[in-house]
């Protein structure tokens, strides 16, 4: 009974295995050392300053970027860009699910 048990879970032990193995080589890699996060945009704009020569600050967007008045307004509104997305995968994911009962039948 424990093989057949086995055989029926094998892909969710599987990836059981592949996350605690990758939970512990972050912990390995992060804890030795200084590291720290400097987002894209930052390390985009310095490489792009080392080969136009020219400074850093005077680079400017195309598109002026919106800056909320607080950072309250700012987890709203990425709050509410997450919802958007989890509603649209809802909806995409409950489609295809409904198409895929349908086709097979009741």
């Amino acid at each position: 009974m424990g093989v057949i048990m086995l055989r029926n879970y094998t892909l969710e032990i599987i990836t059981l295995i592949a996350v605690v193995v990758f939970i512990t080589l972050f912990l390995i890699v992060s804890t030795g050392g200084n590291h720290e996060f400097a987002g894209s945009d930052d390390v985009g704009s310095q490489r792009i300053a080392e080969m136009t020569g020219v400074p850093v600050d005077s680079i400017s967007p195309l598109i002026p970027q919106y800056v909320p008045p607080s950072g309250e307004i700012e987890a709203t509104l990425f709050a509410l860009q997450a919802a958007f997305g989890g509603i649209i995968l809802g909806l995409v994911f409950g489609y295809w699910i409904g198409q895929k009962k349908q086709k097979s039948g009741p």
